[in-house]
């Protein structure tokens, strides 16, 4: 049995999907009551991984576990090692995190220590593990969408900063991997999309799968921080902010590790674009 959580997400639902394609008996685990419509076969769980004693029965029996940290959990909240002993008193036998690139780039960056302690946390708990450190999602786009689709406008600070975004299918192919096969226990993937692209150049490859002009409008780091405080804590903010618009040489670099396990190159931006055009429609 394996347990993803997060599975409502840009990254839980398609593991999900893609579990239950093998033939896997998948529990899909939210914090919410099951509001879209799982795989056949697939199991609805309501419960927390922020709190131990929640996540207890689901994991119960369970081989493995897909461990994703939404929201509010980023930043506080129970011990990792409460959640990680459940697991490994359950019988979970693999965990497969997903982590931050920053944690290996900016490794003091405030805003990641939550995250850097389940890395820690899952390193030492006892069952195997693979850490999954992706940059920027391509589905932070969908910031945009509204935008698009009521006056074909896009606003964004660093308007021609460039960073290889992955496509958040990619991570779960890659999740998927590193749950159901051996040979990726104690290994931490850097995923990348398959090229840097900015701003700027991701507006118009939403226009042209529009077939229509988007106008892009570049933001002050100011206005931009005045945005994203409404939403996400300021020490969050800042270091988003640093990594948008002063990136370090080894955030603009395209990794190998998404073609490594899949054995194929990485979604490019506008391949996730066409599939998800409606929503900027």
């Amino acid at each position: 049995m394996i347990v993803v959580t997060g599975a409502t997400g840009n990254v839980g639902q398609t593991l999900v999907r893609l579990l239950a394609q093998e033939g896997e008996d998948v529990v899909a685990v939210s914090r919410r009551p099951q509001q879209a419509e799982l795989p056949p076969g697939v199991r609805h769980a309501r419960a927390d991984v922020g709190t131990s004693r929640s996540m207890r029965p689901v994991l119960e029996g369970a081989d493995a576990l897909f461990l994703l940290l939404g929201g509010e959990l980023n930043s506080h909240g129970e011990s990792p090692d409460a959640l990680l002993d459940v697991a490994r008193d359950s019988g979970v036998k693999r965990v497969v995190l997903l982590s931050s690139q920053l944690n290996s780039t900016r490794p003091d960056a405030p805003s990641h220590a939550r995250l850097r302690a389940f890395e820690a946390a899952v390193r030492t708990a006892g069952p195997d593990f693979t850490i999954l450190r992706p940059g920027g999602f391509a589905s932070n786009a969908f910031a945009w969408a509204e935008s698009v689709r009521t006056r074909r406008t896009i606003h964004a600070p660093f308007g021609d900063v460039a960073l290889p975004v992955i496509d958040p299918a990619d991570i779960a192919e890659v999740a998927a991997a590193a749950l159901r096969q051996d040979g990726h226990a104690g290994r931490a993937y850097e995923l990348t999309g398959p090229e840097a692209i900015s701003p700027r150049r991701q507006a118009a490859v939403i226009a042209d799968a529009l077939g229509e002009k988007v106008t892009f409008v570049e933001l002050s780091r100011e206005d931009a921080f005045a945005h994203m405080a409404r939403f996400m804590p300021a020490e969050v903010v800042d270091g988003t902010l640093d990594v948008l618009g002063v990136p370090l040489p080894a955030e603009q670099e395209v990794g190998p590790d998404v073609e490594r396990v899949l054995q194929r190159p990485a979604r490019p931006f506008a391949e996730w674009v066409a599939r998800n055009l409606p929503a900027f429609r």
